[in-house]
């Protein structure tokens, strides 16, 4: 007979007296369901961060796909901004840029247009990540007025072993010792490019490899805000920022633009635009160490683009000391393919990019 609720609750509240080895045995067996309990907890902690990891990754392929799509339109603008530099200053060719990529943005910008995109609550990461952009966009234009583009190219693609320091920090990455090993190949690939102490080097080579630095930072903040930001308000408060910044240095280095130039300047600001977007894109679909070492076959295009437009090629150098950046990137993808994968079977759960 089930008791009176009354009488349930008082049976519930009654001091009980129970045998010493019946309360003992109870005991044990409590610590042993909480036992069971802790281990399943780490359990389930573990599969899902295996599970987080996996959906953020889960089609690795795709955004391998849209990272060498970017690297057309971004060496588009590569190119055209060193032709602008020889008639106007970097800083006012970056200006350009930047109104552009802010106009094409207008529309998440205002807060009846239904693609109204400033609702964050990450306000400071995105002022960096605008930060970091424009700092990248003005330190490589700046170097591509002294440098070669493919040398400048090559040298700025020094930003993924850039990001494989940055993610420990930022993204809570582990860095093995095999993927150092490859970072210090792809440095030993800059310097053979640079080739400091001789009559070849230029002291301009320092802008694209601290332009590379900003943008492995723009990479590892576009990867951090990815699961939580959409890209339109990634996009537009990169636009906002770098716009921003930018127009409060031009006037103390502004030359009046023909309308050749402004032309020019719109085509910069949309091929960037459209490079930035598929980045964004990119990256809510693989890691950031995974996908960042495809963007080297922008040197195709700069290379390309640079003979065709210049007249340049580049030289055997350049050529060696790419070959050991780039292959210090695909290893670096290798091993964080490798590492994902084990996570991942650790967890119980079959990779995504095998």
């Amino acid at each position: 007979m089930t008791p009176p609720p009354a009488a349930a609750a008082r049976l519930d509240s009654a001091p009980l007296a129970l045998p010493e080895k019946t309360s003992t045995a109870l005991k044990d067996v409590a610590l042993k369901d909480a036992a069971h309990k802790d281990v399943a907890n780490k359990d389930v902690a573990t599969k899902n961060v295996a599970r987080k990891t996996a959906a953020r990754a889960d089609r690795p392929f795709k955004g391998i796909a849209l990272i060498l799509l970017s690297t057309v339109f971004l060496g588009t603008s590569d190119v055209t901004a060193k032709y602008l530099s020889s008639t106007l200053p970097s800083i006012e060719i970056t200006w350009i840029r930047f109104v552009v990529f802010a106009l094409i943005m207008s529309p998440a910008m205002l807060p009846g247009s239904p693609l109204f995109a400033l609702q964050s609550n990450r306000i400071g990461l995105h002022v960096l990540r605008g930060s970091a952009l424009l700092g990248s966009s003005l330190l490589f234009i700046t170097g591509l007025s002294f440098l070669p583009i493919a040398e400048a190219s090559a040298t700025s693609f020094v930003s993924p072993l850039f990001v494989t320091a940055l993610s420990i920090a930022f993204l809570g990455e582990k860095v093995g010792l095999r993927r150092w090993i490859a970072t210090a190949v792809g440095l030993f690939g800059v310097f053979i490019i640079l080739r400091p102490g001789t009559a070849a080097f230029h002291p301009a080579a320092f802008f694209p490899i601290v332009s590379a630095f900003a943008w492995a930072g723009t990479l590892i903040l576009t990867r951090k805000m990815s699961g939580s930001e959409r890209p339109m308000t990634v996009m537009a408060y990169s636009s906002i920022v770098g716009v921003l910044i930018v127009s409060a240095l031009v006037p103390f280095v502004w030359v009046a633009p023909t309308w050749h130039d402004v032309m020019f300047g719109i085509l910069i600001g949309v091929a960037s635009t459209a490079g930035q977007w598929i980045v964004v894109l990119a990256f809510r679909y693989g890691d950031a160490s995974v996908l960042a070492p495809f963007s080297y076959t922008q040197l195709v295009w700069v290379s390309f683009l640079g003979f065709l437009v210049f007249g340049e090629l580049p030289d055997g150098w350049t050529i060696v000391g790419a070959a050991f950046i780039v292959a210090s990137g695909l290893y670096t993808a290798h091993r964080e393919r490798v590492r994902r994968s084990q996570l991942l079977t650790m967890a119980g759960e079959s990779s995504p990019n095998a």
